[in-house]
């Protein structure tokens, strides 16, 4: 797995719960360890929706949320509050989003990333909408919006998500979200057990140990 010194590369996917905890506990070691400057954040894309061969299955979210959510509900998780008609079936265009911003730095990727988790988790917003994307996008400081825009509407990035897909697969990713750092070691679904009660989309997620002490190390490896 190609990880540059400095950098955690975090292969996941926008609309997973267990990701976007993990992506939220990451920045809150960086910046409790101050090594914001020293620590990026590479997201690489877990498409699931491609993977799984279906859309973005709202049953399953409907039963992850509040269980994942408690666990940082700083966040400000909710359950989906938008109409149903607006429900984001696929979110290729916000990963495409994420990969494009990367042409601006790994800073601008970042920031995208997490304020698309927010929009989604938190605002119940359709992220598979390209002016959704956009006004998401110009929240974030290091994103420059226009470029951002022309990356969109030409598509370079599709094939950088089709890539990371297959490269994903290729390199025995395990799932979303699955980190790997520069001293060679990974770690899927860091800090937590968990285990489905009933099928999986028909019952409930238990979580059978957290800790959340492992984004400290994480961080601290990173920085080398």
């Amino acid at each position: 797995m190609d990880v540059a010194p400095g950098t955690v590369v975090v292969w996941s996917d926008l609309t997973c719960p267990w990701a976007t905890l993990a992506v939220h506990r990451l920045h809150g070691a960086r910046a409790r360890l101050g090594s914001a400057e020293r620590v990026r954040l590479d997201h690489r894309a877990f498409p699931l929706e491609l993977f799984n061969e279906q859309p973005t299955p709202r049953r399953v979210l409907a039963a992850e949320v509040p269980v994942v959510g408690a666990r940082a509900p700083e966040l400000g998780w909710q359950v989906w509050r938008a109409p149903e008609s607006e429900w984001p079936v696929t979110v290729l265009l916000a990963m495409e989003g994420v990969q494009a911003a990367k042409e601006q730095g790994l800073e601008a990727s970042e920031q995208l990333d997490y304020a698309l988790r927010q929009a989604f988790f938190a605002e119940s917003r359709c992220i598979s909408m390209r002016h959704v994307v956009l006004d998401v996008a110009a929240r974030c400081p290091a994103v420059d919006v226009e470029m951002l825009r022309k990356a969109l509407d030409d598509g370079r990035a599709r094939r950088t998500v089709i890539e990371q897909r297959e490269q994903a697969e290729r390199e025995g990713v395990k799932g979303s979200p699955h980190v790997f750092l520069h001293d060679g070691g990974d770690v899927h679904n860091p800090g937590v057990r968990m285990h489905w009660e009933g099928d999986h989309g028909r019952g409930f997620p238990v979580i059978d140990d957290d800790d959340p002490s492992v984004y400290d190390d994480l961080v601290r490896r990173a920085a080398g």
